[in-house]
Parts: C-alpha cells; sequence; structure tokens
C-alpha cells in the first residue's frame, strides 16, 4: 500500500467517522430490542397466549424485518440512495425469481398457507406415508419432521399441502382399536372380559372414557372383536398399542380363546 492509498483511506475515515458510530450504535440499540422481543415472545409462548406455530413465524418476521431496516439504515448513512439500493433488490429479485424452478414458488407460497391455516404445530404428531413423525419446524419451502427412529425428514411444503395427513396431537384423548378373530364356539362375554382385562393391564390406557369391546364383524369362520381404547400419550402410540396386543394374547391364553384364524384350504 502507498502512502497515497493510506491517507486517502485514513481521510475517508475521518470524514465518515460520525456516519460508523452512529451506525454501530444502531446496531446495538437494533440488537437489544431484537435480543428483549424475544424474551417477551418466550414468556408468551410459556404462558400459553402464543401458539408455537405462531411464535417461530414471528420470530422469523422479526428478524428478516430488522436486519432490513438495518442495512437501509447503514446504507443511508452513507449516502447511497435508498431507492437506488431498491432498484438493485428488485432486480436481484427478478433475476434470482427467473431463474429459480417454479416448484420453490410453490413451496413458499405452500409454506405460507400452512403457517396462516395452521392444518398442524409444532410438536403435533403425524401419519403420513405409514409412519408417525413429530413437527419440528415449518419454513418457507420445507417442514421438518422427525420420525420415532430420530431420522429427520424435510417434506416440501407443496407435497405436504396435497397429502392426506393425519394429525393426533400432542396431548389431545383419542381412541385406538384393536381388532382380534375368535370361534363361534367362544362366548362373547368371555371374549369380551378378557380383552377388557387386557386394557385393565395397560397404565397409558384411561379409565375414562372407559374402554369396551364390539363385535365389528361376522367372518366365515370366525367373529371379529374389537378392543376401543382411549389414551393422551400420544409420543407413545406405538409402544402403548404394542402393549395392548401383548396383553389381549396373554389374556386370551389364559382365558383359552383361539385367535386363530381358520382359512379355507382349496385344493387345486
Amino acid at each position: 500500500m502507498n502512502v497515497l492509498d493510506y491517507f486517502s483511506r485514513l481521510k475517508w475515515l475521518s470524514t465518515n467517522i460520525e456516519n460508523i458510530l452512529f451506525s454501530f450504535i444502531f446496531i446495538i440499540v437494533v440488537y437489544g430490542f431484537y435480543a428483549f422481543s424475544l424474551k417477551q415472545m418466550d414468556r408468551l409462548g410459556r404462558e400459553g397466549k402464543l401458539d408455537e406455530t405462531v411464535l417461530q413465524l414471528l420470530k422469523k418476521t422479526l428478524r428478516w424485518g430488522l436486519i432490513f431496516i438495518v442495512v437501509a439504515f447503514v446504507v443511508a448513512q452513507f449516502g447511497i440512495r435508498i431507492d437506488f439500493v431498491a432498484g438493485l433488490l428488485v432486480l436481484a429479485s427478478g433475476t434470482v425469481l427467473g431463474f429459480a424452478a417454479m416448484s420453490t414458488l410453490g413451496n413458499a407460497i405452500a409454506g405460507i398457507i400452512l403457517m396462516v391455516s395452521r392444518p398442524f404445530k409444532l410438536g403435533d404428531r403425524l401419519f403420513l406415508d405409514g409412519q408417525f413423525m413429530d413437527v419440528e419446524s415449518i419454513d418457507l419451502i420445507f417442514t421438518r419432521m422427525r420420525t420415532p427412529d430420530n431420522i429427520l425428514i424435510s417434506i416440501p411444503n407443496q407435497t405436504l399441502i396435497q397429502t392426506e395427513v393425519t394429525d393426533y396431537g400432542k396431548d389431545r384423548v383419542i381412541r385406538r382399536s384393536h381388532p382380534i378373530t375368535a370361534g363361534y364356539e367362544d362366548p362373547p362375554e368371555k371374549v369380551e372380559t378378557a380383552m377388557l382385562e387386557a386394557a385393565s393391564m395397560v397404565e397409558e390406557v384411561l379409565k375414562e372414557p372407559q374402554p369396551y369391546v364390539w363385535i365389528t364383524e361376522f367372518q366365515s369362520f370366525a367373529v371379529e372383536y374389537t378392543l376401543y381404547a382411549y389414551i393422551n400419550d400420544i409420543k407413545h402410540i406405538q409402544e402403548i398399542d404394542s402393549s395392548i396386543r401383548k396383553h389381549i394374547l396373554q389374556a386370551c391364553k389364559r382365558h383359552g380363546i383361539d385367535i386363530r384364524t381358520p382359512t379355507l384350504l382349496r385344493t387345486l
């Protein structure tokens, strides 16, 4: 670096020291406001006054809004015209959108629809594509979910709004059904007693509403009985279902109920 360059930069620094100082102070004030706002939002979330999905949306909106304000203020401090910067941003945005895939724009629109309509919320357990998933975040392009196997899956929002999704929520009471087949020779009362006995052995099955048993189908060689039980531990649906089935099997063995379904063998 020669002497002229050194003095030129020194002159620029001395000329803009006030602008640099104002910009630095403004950034500190904005950051303090951002940190304070986040604490207040988290407090409202803990008190249940803000839904978790709305809370995340507000945080993202606040963050990007303040970034834009800071950039605009700093640029204005150094004499760069805002309309010129805005024009550059519009031009850059148009270029990006022009080269971006149409599916990306569709996913962004779908993400906004999910955030506004809220068909499910953060932390909800969903049944999707044959497996359970827990909603971790709803972003503009993707919705991220975690399976019970601890695998993180990112699903494009446009795909998500076109797919049938079963929402079990986080702590709501839901009914689970467990069918078995028993022979026509087994009295219905004995089968019902065995299945209710099995339900009573599972701690997670609610006492109210009470579990009950219905005859749900007459098959050719057996009767189908279904145990209906209520639970509210959504995060452990699969484990609870497995426990109920295990106790049904044990109860049927104790009561001498054969739950194997006979089949008609055809001789070709």
